[in-house]
């Protein structure tokens, strides 16, 4: 996963996935910035308004109402909106946000002392001077008292603050990650298609080649399936899966070029369940197992062999199994590339996780079986479209 990670970055596919239009997302990263900002400083004005509103009407119930605590509540919000703004460009500017638990908490305890030592004092000064009233006629018991409380505010805005970046930050690195994992995944499978085409193109033609000089008409017939294949193959390269009955018809041109090629040491059976026909598949990987089922099986012995195609549904899931003369060895389906066993693997793994699989065995003494299953959603298969 990773080494296709810098693959991305080497080959200049992070714009491709994630900067289509980069004064698009300029005009949109401005936009969150601003809404962000708007959000701020309405949190910060109402809650500072609640704060000083609450004493305001405690010590109106205790002392009495007064409108010059309107003013000294006032004066002492405005100054805890110009401190813990201040704090907040330093908890930035500085990456407090960045740093380890056992640095971060040290410096938010002092700084949260500090401005609540700030915040007394204003209260303290801005209540003397409004009320005229003589220290040790203070409202608190104790300066010490006073200090705590403040300092407490503050503690609590910087623990609201910090909680909500983390949040943010840990719901940003989730989604960052689904994204380069949707990227990577987009990337891996167009990987696939490029190696699974050119694959398939070079057999095909092989094989229109042998029939061109013996046999021009059957020449010509190839030409059309193969025209038809390629439509169909290029037609892939925007889409990650097809109906079943697409992928049959490139299946059954594929076989009929075959046919000609191998005459009657090749027959093949198709026996396609109706209801299955509009599910959707990868594109290409029944004709590759095909393919392969050829040119590793019948082609190679004497008298031919026969390929049968069938497909069911059962319990929700669609059974594609794929059966041809011939013999695999362990070994070969350990090390061999040419079976195109690992791209099917890969793609199934890809497009639908657990819930599908590939399996490939000896299924008698002169038979290979190869069984896909993949998981289906009933209400997307309505039968033969016609």
């Amino acid at each position: 996963m990773m080494n296709t990670y810098y693959n991305l970055v080497d080959n200049g596919l992070i714009e491709y996935f994630f900067g289509e239009s980069s004064s698009k997302n300029d005009l949109a990263g401005k936009k969150n910035i601003l809404k962000r900002n708007k959000i701020y400083w309405i949190s910060q004005i109402t809650g500072w308004g609640l704060f000083g509103a609450a004493n305001i009407i405690v010590n109106s119930s205790l002392e009495g109402f007064s409108i010059n605590d309107i003013f000294v509540w006032a004066i002492v919000c405005l100054a805890g909106i110009l401190l813990t703004h201040t704090l907040r460009y330093y908890i930035n500017k500085l990456h407090w946000l960045d740093s380890p638990l056992n640095k971060t908490i040290p410096k938010v305890l002092l700084s949260s002392i500090t401005i609540g030592c700030i915040l007394f004092a204003v209260l303290f000064f801005s209540h003397s001077i409004l009320e005229g009233a003589e220290p040790q006629e203070f409202r608190f018991t104790t300066p010490l008292m006073g200090v705590i409380n403040l300092s407490s505010v503050i503690l609590f805005w910087t623990l609201i603050y910090f909680s909500i970046h983390y949040f943010e930050n840990y719901k940003k690195a989730e989604i960052e990650s689904y994204i380069w994992e949707a990227a990577v995944k987009d990337f891996e499978l167009k990987t696939l298609k490029s190696q699974l085409n050119p694959h398939f193109m070079f057999n095909a033609l092989n094989s229109i080649r042998a029939l061109i000089e013996e046999d021009p008409q059957s020449a010509q017939t190839a030409v059309t399936k193969l025209s038809n294949i390629l439509r169909y193959s290029l037609k892939m390269e925007r889409i990650e899966t097809v109906p079943l009955e697409d992928e049959m018809k490139a299946v059954s041109d594929y076989l009929s070029l075959e046919k000609i090629r191998f005459e009657e040491r090749l027959k093949f059976e198709m026996e396609i369940s109706p209801d299955a026909l509009n599910v959707e598949i990868p594109p290409m990987m029944i004709q590759t197992l095909v393919e392969n089922g050829i040119k590793h099986g019948i082609s190679k012995r004497t008298g031919g062999g026969e390929i049968s195609i069938c497909s069911s549904i059962k319990n929700s899931t669609l059974h594609i199994k794929i059966k041809n003369n011939g013999q695999i060895e362990d070994e070969v389906l350990k090390h061999s590339k040419g079976f195109g066993i690992s791209n099917t693997k890969h793609r199934l793994n890809l497009l639908y996780g657990e819930k599908a699989s590939f399996t490939i065995k000896n299924d008698s003494e002169d038979k290979v079986l190869a069984e896909i299953v993949i998981p289906i959603n009933l209400n997307n298969t309505s039968g033969f479209r016609g």
